[in-house]
C-alpha cells in the first residue's frame, strides 16, 4: 500500500484488511491454507509523508517502509515490488491508502483464480459508485488512449486496486516513479502479449467534503500520456500468444 499524508485513513485500512483476510481464512479448505499465510501480510510504503502516517500503519500491524521524500506512487510500489521479490512473494495486491476500496475486493483479487502471471486489473463502475465526474472523464479518457496502444481494449486504466505478478512486473522495467506508473504498467504487459485480467470489483467514494487525493485530474493524465507516448516509442509490439 503507498501512503503519502494519510495518517486520518491508514489504519483503518489496515485494520480491514487483516480482519477480511481473517474471514476468508476460516473459509478456506485445509488444502488450500498451505498456500497463503494464515496472517495478511501488509506492507506500507510511506513516501516520506512527514507525519505520522508510517507510525499509525506500524500501530496497525503493517510492515512500514519509508521514504525520506516524496517520491510519487510509482517510486512506492516499486519499493514494495522489490521488497517482495526479495522474500520470494509471487505476487502483491496494491491497495490505496484512502480507503475507496472495500477490503473483501482486495482480498477477493488475493484469491481470485486467474494464472499468477497475469496482471489482474479492478474494473470499477465509477457512474454506479458515485465517482466525481473529472474523474470519470479522466479515466475515460485514459482507457480510450491506453487501448489504442495496448491494442486491447481497457475498461479501467487508473484503478489502483490490482494484483501484480512480482518477477514479471519487475522484469518489464516500468519506470515512471508518479501515477503514470500504473498505465506504463498496463501498457507493457500489452505490448509484451502478457496475460491481463479485468475484474469488476466496487469501490466506496466517500462525501466531496470528505475526499482526500492527490490526483490531480488535469496534471497527472497529462503525464500519463507522456509516458504512453514514451512507452510505445520504446516498446515494440509482440503477438500475443493463442489462447
Amino acid at each position: 500500500m503507498p501512503a503519502y499524508r494519510a495518517r486520518d485513513s491508514v489504519a483503518d485500512v489496515i485494520d480491514g484488511l487483516r480482519r477480511a483476510w481473517a474471514t476468508a481464512w476460516e473459509r478456506l479448505e485445509d488444502s488450500e491454507r498451505s498456500q497463503w499465510h494464515a496472517d495478511a501480510l501488509c506492507l506500507t510504503v510511506d513516501d516520506g509523508s512527514g507525519d505520522e502516517t508510517g507510525a499509525r500503519a506500524e500501530a496497525a500491524g503493517a510492515t512500514v517502509l519509508r521514504h525520506p521524500q516524496n517520491r510519487g506512487k510509482g517510486a512506492a510500489l516499486l519499493t514494495g515490488l522489490r521488497w517482495a521479490q526479495e522474500r520470494g512473494l509471487d505476487s502483491v495486491v496494491s491497495v490505496d491508502a484512502d480507503g475507496q476500496h472495500p477490503p473483501e475486493e482486495a482480498v477477493r483479487l488475493v484469491l481470485l483464480p486467474a494464472s499468477p502471471q497475469a496482471l489482474v486489473l479492478g474494473v470499477r463502475d465509477l457512474r454506479r459508485d458515485g465517482a466525481p465526474l473529472p474523474n470519470r472523464f479522466s479515466n475515460a479518457f485514459s482507457n480510450v488512449f491506453l487501448s489504442a496502444y495496448g491494442r486491447m481494449r481497457l475498461r479501467d486504466t487508473q484503478c489502483g486496486l490490482r494484483r501484480y505478478p512480482v518477477e514479471r512486473t519487475l522484469q518489464l522495467e516500468p519506470r515512471d516513479p508518479g501515477y503514470a506508473f500504473e498505465a506504463e504498467v498496463i501498457l507493457r504487459f500489452a505490448r509484451n502479449g502478457l496475460p491481463i485480467v479485468q475484474e469488476p470489483i466496487s469501490v466506496i467514494y466517500p462525501p466531496e467534503e470528505e475526499r482526500v487525493t492527490h490526483f490531480h485530474s488535469v496534471r497527472d493524465p497529462a503525464r500519463i500520456v507522456r509516458r504512453v507516448l514514451w512507452t510505445v516509442a520504446t516498446v515494440p509490439v509482440r503477438r500475443r500468444p493463442r489462447s
